[in-house]
């Protein structure tokens, strides 16, 4: 299996213009054979949370109907972030196209306090990929213990984070990260966008770390691109847009 995180500069409030770019980034990880590729955590708006309220879809919505073609074509899971309606109130999501199959939701279930103004926390059937080999997480979530340790006890072999994180917070995560790995023994990504978004200035380092916890490879903190690993050999890839 190949799996493939992203890092974009996404554009304020724009989902057009966002979605053109996931294209782009999804290009490049078809180009390289990638069976899933996932996103920095709202993706498809930057974030945010003052504009969750205008900005937030339907799981639905026709406009991303070109993913599940995408997906279905190439064969590729794509998880792209966006605020996603529930009901009256609004979670930050992840909208999951899986081949021939009708897109999933992933909820944020652990919210920071910060966004509790603006969001619902979400409950999930599952936050399991992939044959349930691969869990997902979207930024505050790798902050609480109880989610990295129910991904290990459903069985994960991999931990994907999709985040928002800033120049002044990045190294915390990048540390807890490395943690859950060594801990765990389970293959940890973190899909990190960079440039500015709402209040912050995003750090990029999109990373891969091994079941030791050590660093595999980091994307820089300026570029946008894409970061491979093959989870047979180990080997990575490295591309910049």
């Amino acid at each position: 299996m190949k799996i493939c995180v992203t890092q974009t500069k996404p554009v304020k409030g724009n989902i057009q213009k966002n979605i053109e770019n996931h294209f782009r980034m999804i290009k490049l990880a078809v180009s390289e054979e990638a069976d899933v590729i996932i996103f920095p955590e709202l993706s498809l708006t930057g974030y945010e949370p003052e504009l969750a309220q205008k900005l937030a879809v339907d799981k639905d919505d026709i406009r991303f109907d070109d993913f599940q073609k995408i997906s279905s074509v190439d064969q590729i899971i794509i998880g792209v972030g966006l605020p996603i309606k529930k009901g009256s109130d609004i979670c930050i999501g992840m909208l999951i196209f899986h081949p021939n199959k009708e897109r999933q939701v992933y909820f944020k279930q652990y919210l920071h306090t910060n966004e509790e103004k603006f969001f619902i926390s979400g409950n999930n059937l599952t936050n399991l990929i992939y044959g349930e080999s691969i869990a997902l997480a979207i930024c505050y979530e790798l902050s609480v213990p109880m989610h990295s340790e129910r991904a290990f006890k459903r069985g994960a072999a991999f931990y994907i984070a999709s985040v928002v994180e800033s120049v002044e917070g990045v190294e915390k995560s990048i540390e807890k990260l490395a943690k859950i790995a060594e801990k765990y023994a389970m293959t940890v990504f973190m899909s990190n966008c960079i440039g500015k978004t709402g209040i912050y200035n995003a750090a990029g380092k999109t990373s891969i770390w091994n079941k030791k916890g050590e660093l595999l490879k980091q994307l820089n903190d300026n570029k946008e691109g894409i970061l491979v690993l093959d989870t047979a050999s180990n080997e990575t890839v490295i591309k910049y847009i």
